[in-house]
């Protein structure tokens, strides 16, 4: 039995143009790459009646693109959540309604007819940082986001590290105080249980006696509140060691640090710069991201590169 041709696209290079998906729970972006810049960026509201509607808006995003840029070579799609290890399925995305075991490679390819690529979208933003970002320039480096959760991704000499299975750079995930709060993946003492933005909120909170945002717990603490700045400080210092024990790990060039709590800016990095360096054999060195919400797109078109 024969098979139609799939399309194909010209074989990408380093200044083709393709397109980056970021999906996140409540956004869809979209923005088109060339080189190394980003020359258009559309955003709309994430659909919440299921994945196929999901897929209908980003194929129409595209669509609205493709017809100003005609010389796009390939789609990359970030999503959040874990993807099957021949990145064509969606497994669970817990902030997308709907989004258990998606189609999505085929899916976009049937409605687009170019070439899709799938990536978790930390891992594309660490792949963007890499080349474009911070660490623009480093032969190895590990992106850490800390916001809601913690998501990473680890770039070696240009390319994403992902694994036997592609779970490479969980490092949310990674156990550092057994026995501790159970995170949403169901693992106690995780690093996302207890450092990040959601966990720095909940303890806060159960300390002070009242509900307190993440925001406000930094801010209080950068006043001199002792129970604030407790809290803060022990998530920042696991984050440190953490970072202190993955350098002994893979010892990458770089560690760049982005997402909304790594804004709180040198109390954050300057904190978790020292509990790194009380547990580093080398010498760790730490920068602030530099593509701000940009770096899912960025990421998700260099990834279509690939």
């Amino acid at each position: 039995m024969t098979h139609p041709a799939t399309p194909t696209a010209p074989h990408p290079t380093a200044t083709t143009t393709t397109i980056g998906v970021d999906v996140g729970g409540t956004k869809i972006a979209v923005g088109v790459l060339r080189g190394d810049e980003l020359i258009e960026k559309h955003v709309q509201s994430t659909p919440t009646t299921g994945w196929v509607s999901v897929l209908d808006t980003i194929a129409q995003q595209v669509r609205d693109l493709t017809c100003t840029h005609t010389d796009v070579a390939g789609i990359g799609v970030g999503v959040p959540g874990p993807i099957s290890p021949d990145r064509k399925r969606v497994l669970f995305a817990p902030n997308i309604y709907g989004f258990t075991d998606v189609p999505i490679t085929d899916g976009l390819h049937e409605r687009l007819g170019l070439p899709i690529h799938l990536e978790n979208d930390a891992k594309a933003a660490a792949l963007a940082e890499a080349t474009v970002g911070a660490a623009r320039g480093s032969s190895s480096c590990v992106f850490i986001t800390v916001s809601t959760g913690i998501g990473s991704g680890i770039v070696i000499n240009g390319k994403v590290w992902r694994g036997a299975n592609g779970i490479a750079g969980e490092l949310g995930h990674i156990r550092v105080n057994p026995g501790g709060t159970v995170s949403g993946a169901g693992l106690d003492g995780s690093l996302e249980a207890v450092a990040s933005g959601t966990a720095i909120a909940r303890d806060a909170s159960y300390a002070l006696k009242r509900d307190v945002t993440t925001a406000e717990a930094f801010a209080l603490a950068q006043r001199g509140d002792k129970i604030a700045r407790r809290v803060v400080e022990q998530a920042m210092d696991y984050i440190g060691v953490t970072i202190a024990d993955l350098g002994k790990l893979i010892d990458p060039d770089v560690f760049v640090i982005g997402g909304g709590v790594a804004m709180v800016g040198d109390y954050f990095f300057e904190r978790v710069q020292t509990a790194a360096d009380a547990y580093a054999f080398a010498p760790i060195h730490i920068r602030r991201a530099l593509l701000g919400t940009d770096a899912g797109v960025i990421g998700a078109a260099l990834a279509a590169r690939e």
